[in-house]
């Protein structure tokens, strides 16, 4: 009989995977492989990026599936961008960054390991058990080849797992009445989520948008006059996290708990390699 997996071992799992995912998002190896393909604008690159497994859509299927950025700002880039490069040409440039980033920020070495190729092992075979149906991320990444380089599969196969919880946890963020703004500020007090400079510089919103949402939550006892969640906020939070885990759990109980163990294990050695070498921007989390 498969031992039931611990507590949370599925969102442990993604906490440390979906970062790797990520990387590529912060590389200037992502800016130099989209303007080759003439998109230079980082925005418009990000919204290409993430967007073209589900081909040339328009601004409304992106700030859809993407939920917490501003309309005006998607719009103002797709599906222009579509233009300037097709969804394929995207996803080939795309693919091409993420190996030269995996390369630069774990080394070649480890790249090439046994372990490499074990965690995308494990993680391929744990993403068997997502699911397509109202997962619109999740589903048209799941269309796209498996790479054949270890570095790459893992890369894919967290990408699908990353997309699959994510689409999950919007339906979950819309159930407990959080828009995209709510959504942003309540996350940021919890001290886990991207910092306010860096919401408002990426997502499109500003300064009032954001007040506005702080003013709303505390209408509804979430949030103090200092901007921390109340315990009743905070029990909000942890609520959409406790849901999202259950929407989220088929993957990584098809993988087993014994799986789950050793993915995280390796994906977390990996992650602290990445971080050492300046995968993300210094602040880029938490409240100030």
């Amino acid at each position: 009989m498969t031992p039931p997996l611990p507590e949370r071992a599925g969102r442990r799992c993604h906490n440390v995977l979906n970062p790797l995912h990520s990387t590529h998002y912060f590389s200037p190896d992502l800016g130099r492989e989209l303007a080759a393909v003439g998109i230079e604008n980082e925005r418009a690159a990000y919204f290409a990026v993430r967007a073209a497994a589900m081909g040339a859509v328009g601004a409304g299927t992106v700030t859809a599936t993407f939920f917490n950025f501003r309309h005006e700002l998607v719009a103002g880039h797709v599906p222009a961008v579509w233009r300037t490069a097709s969804p394929e040409t995207v996803l080939t440039a795309r693919l091409r960054a993420v190996d030269a980033t995996l390369r630069r920020l774990l080394g070649e070495d480890v790249v090439a390991s046994g372990e490499v190729a074990e965690a995308a092992k494990l993680a391929l075979r744990a993403a068997e058990a997502c699911t397509r149906t109202a997962r619109p991320l999740y589903a048209a990444h799941a269309d796209l080849p498996v790479p054949e380089a270890p570095h790459l599969a893992l890369w894919h196969a967290a990408t699908l797992l990353r997309e699959h919880r994510g689409d999950g946890h919007l339906a979950v963020l819309l159930d407990a009445g959080l828009d995209p703004v709510e959504a942003l500020v309540s996350h940021t007090a919890t001290g886990k989520g991207m910092a306010p400079r860096w919401a408002l510089g990426t997502r499109g919103w500003s300064r009032h948008d954001w007040e506005a949402a702080s003013g709303r939550l505390r209408e509804r006892g979430l949030l103090d006059a200092d901007g921390e969640l109340t315990p009743d906020g905070a029990e909000l939070r942890r609520d959409v996290e406790d849901r999202t885990d259950r929407l989220d759990r088929a993957p990584y109980e098809h993988l087993g708990a014994a799986g789950v163990e050793r993915l995280t294990e390796i994906a977390r050695g990996l992650l602290m390699t990445a971080l050492a070498a300046g995968a993300f921007p210094e602040g880029m989390v938490g409240k100030a």
